[in-house]
């Protein structure tokens, strides 16, 4: 279960494989085929994260032809980004609040 979109994409992208077919799914749409062979990944492996992708919300797919071709979803990279600025700055503003201890 999703708690929130944000986190779990971050979470997705904390693996180096599925890192990897976002960066290359960020230069367009490609297929597993081309995933398998940019990666040097195996086919199943691929689909396994290419289904959790599509899950978060962060890939959809497309149907063409025999092939079904992923694309990227830009959207759900810019609300983690937002996410992780927003972190940032609420870290930059309270970096000399200290709790006291009990």
């Amino acid at each position: 279960m999703v708690i929130s979109l944000e986190p779990d994409v971050i979470r997705l992208l904390a693996d180096p494989l599925r890192a990897q077919i976002v960066q290359i799914l960020a230069q367009g749409p490609a297929c597993t085929c081309h995933l398998v062979e940019d990666t040097g990944a195996k086919q199943s492996n691929v689909s396994n994260h290419l289904r959790q992708l599509r899950h978060a919300g962060v890939v959809q797919a497309e149907p063409h032809g025999r092939f079904t071709y992923y694309h990227l979803l830009p959207e759900a990279l810019e609300t983690a980004a937002t996410h992780l600025s927003a972190l940032a700055q609420k870290a930059r503003d309270n970096a000399q609040t200290r709790r006291e201890c009990p």
